[in-house]
């Protein structure tokens, strides 16, 4: 693990300002930390403090060194709400075994946006006051790389196909319950891609999602894993999808056949459960609604159920993601043993595709989501992007039907990443 300059206390000042515009037009060229849904968020740009980790230690170390700085940081903050003063952005790798690990990036400067409040927070490292900061809005229209080219990753559909099989073979002969198979995609543009026209892209068509990006991962997920906000936890549970046609008429019975799916309410069922029970150690109650309703996206419906408790420890944010990595929802059930499968079949390394993706304030409040319908720049070429899906395989699952699943998966990172 590295924590330059970790060791310098922050000092971070957090003032209420006038709405400064679409927050994604603050963002100037570069990289730079967003988590946004619906207007509503936090953007940042450079970069105060970074800690990164690797390995089963990942989700320890970064947590370790967080709460450390968050004891040790002088904060003025004004504002007082979740997500002001100093704010960490954080990813982490899907797999202890992947060479992509985890990152927390406290950014030099952060905007932010909640229920009609705004501010702005600007934090240093190693005692200096942080320097006055003159908010200017870069406005452009996105731009859509034309001549997208997108080709199979670590396997072609039907070897991935293939790969379906074999696990459902697996679940039939009893060895685990569900498992969470992924594929990859290449994408290659024509030309340099501005992430932050990706990231408008995503936000403007996936307006309920969560538009994130953090250390060249970006997207737009629809599963919150976990927020904590003032003792009160809720994550968002989603398992079992179908492919949207967008014809409202038989949309609405697609909804109604998949409300009613004994494969995909026993997929979703599997997901509820692990998180149920990872919370449970953390909370001095849990709600659990007796059914899931369907949540209508873009380009497809899924189960969603939405879990909610009361604190009872100290947990932060941060410790709730990593209790509840990796879910039955992005792994299977049981979980080691889905794990396993994943590692024997899947072909690939997800990276931090599937792995948590948020925000932690100072006071351990924070929102994290799950690394979904995202992309990873390449960071030796700005034109090479991998792209990520992954389907629920149960019994009952077939190959067919989850390689099409896994094409509508992919459709949004897909459509901000073309013409």
């Amino acid at each position: 693990m590295t924590t330059a300059p970790a060791l310098a206390p922050l000092i971070a000042r957090t003032v209420a300002i006038s709405d400064p515009g679409p927050l994604l037009e603050l963002l100037p060229p570069g990289p730079g930390p967003v988590w946004l849904r619906r207007g509503e968020g936090l953007v940042g740009w450079g970069e105060a403090m970074r800690v990164d980790g690797a390995g089963a230690s990942r989700f320890t170390s970064a947590r370790r060194t967080w709460a450390d700085m968050a004891q040790r940081s002088v904060v003025r903050d004004e504002v007082r709400l979740p997500g002001t003063g100093p704010v960490a952005f954080g990813s982490f790798a899907f797999s202890p075994a992947s060479p992509a690990g985890g990152v927390l990036i406290v950014p030099e400067v952060v905007v932010g946006h909640r229920a009609g409040t705004w501010w702005l927070t600007t934090i240093t490292a190693g005692g200096a006051i942080p320097a006055p900061v003159r908010l200017t809005r870069h406005e452009r229209e996105p731009v859509s790389p034309e001549g997208t080219e997108f080709t199979p990753g670590a396997r072609d559909p039907q070897d991935w196909r293939a790969a379906v099989a074999e696990v459902i073979d697996r679940i039939e002969a009893g060895q685990v319950e569900k498992v969470v198979l992924a594929r990859d995609v290449v994408a290659r543009t024509a030309q340099d891609v501005d992430p932050r026209d990706v990231l408008a892209r995503l936000a403007r068509d996936y307006p309920n999602c969560w538009t994130f990006s953090v250390d060249g991962l970006l997207g737009a997920t629809p599963e919150m894993l976990v927020k904590l906000e003032r003792g009160l936890v809720t994550s968002r549970v989603l398992a079992g999808t179908i492919r949207r046609t967008q014809n409202d008429e038989q949309d609405l019975a697609l909804a109604a056949s998949l409300a009613r799916s004994s494969k995909d309410l026993e997929e979703h069922e599997y997901a509820v459960r692990s998180v149920a029970e990872a919370l449970a150690p953390h909370c001095t109650t849990t709600n659990v609604p007796d059914s899931p309703f369907v949540l209508h996206l873009p380009n497809v419906m899924h189960l969603a159920t939405d879990v909610t408790g009361v604190l009872a420890d100290g947990a932060t944010s941060l410790d709730l993601a990593a209790a509840l990595h990796p879910s039955a929802a992005v792994c299977g059930t049981p979980t080691a043993s889905a794990a396993d499968l994943i590692e024997a079949v899947e072909g690939m390394d997800r990276g931090r595709y599937a792995g948590p993706v948020g925000w932690v304030d100072a006071a351990g409040d924070g929102e994290w989501g799950i690394a979904l319908r995202s992309a990873q720049f390449d960071p030796e070429d700005p034109r090479r992007f991998r792209l990520f899906a992954g389907c629920g395989i149960v019994a009952g699952s077939d190959p067919d039907a989850e390689l099409a699943e896994s094409e509508a998966k992919l459709l949004p990172i897909k459509g901000a990443l073309s013409r």
